[in-house]
């Protein structure tokens, strides 16, 4: 999206970054509705992580920064239910929450990247071998290795699908989308994928 203009939303018990990838299983009438806007317009909408409630039903507490969702994959099933997979597109904050009906919606600004910096090269070197430890010991524990693991040579770039792709909790990789700075957030993630690779090794030994 360009400029502050008003998104369907879906809050959830999850956070998508961008380049993530976010498979859907949509059953709740407010959300398949949002689905029918999309599909026969534009086909995003924005994900943020719920603070407090529940995904289903409505009466939740939001997070303000979340990230624009791009609908690659859409099923229908006979009963109205929709399979979706999503990618990330770019990080939004939400400036103001509308009505819920039909469905979430609020007015959101574009959060664009800030360019790389200098050192920033040398900070996504430390990203990828800290993920590739992780990763692992993950599978040594057996967790499946994602596919598609070297990352772009773009710093922002490749601190984006680093977080994707690492096993973060959902308050782990909120931290990071609220972080402007591609340095300040590449230095996060490195320190957070240490504190996993600590954690797995731990599990390993016990």
């Amino acid at each position: 999206m360009e400029g502050t203009g008003e998104l369907p939303m879906f809050p959830l018990g999850t956070v998508l970054v961008p380049t993530g990838v976010l498979p859907l299983h949509v059953f709740e009438p407010r959300y398949r509705a949002l689905v029918e806007r999309c599909l026969a317009g534009e086909p995003e909408f924005g994900v943020v992580l719920i603070e407090r409630g529940s995904e289903v039903g409505g009466g939740d507490v939001r997070f303000e920064v979340g990230t624009v969702a791009r609908i690659v994959e859409a099923a229908r099933y006979d009963d109205g239910r929709f399979a979706l997979v999503t990618v990330g597109a770019q990080r939004v904050r939400v400036e103001r929450w509308l009505d819920d009906d039909p469905y979430p919606r609020a007015v959101v600004t574009p959060v664009p990247d800030a360019p790389a910096g200098p050192g920033d090269v040398r900070r996504r070197d430390a990203v990828e071998a800290s993920l590739r430890r992780v990763l692992a010991l993950a599978s040594e524990l057996g967790a499946a290795m994602p596919a598609g693991l070297d990352l772009p040579a773009d710093p922002v770039a490749a601190g984006w699908r680093a977080a994707a792709l690492a096993p973060l909790g959902p308050l782990d990789a909120l931290a990071l989308l609220q972080v402007d700075e591609p340095a300040a957030r590449l230095d996060r993630l490195v320190a957070m994928l240490d504190d996993l690779a600590e954690l797995l090794t731990l599990r390993l030994e016990s």
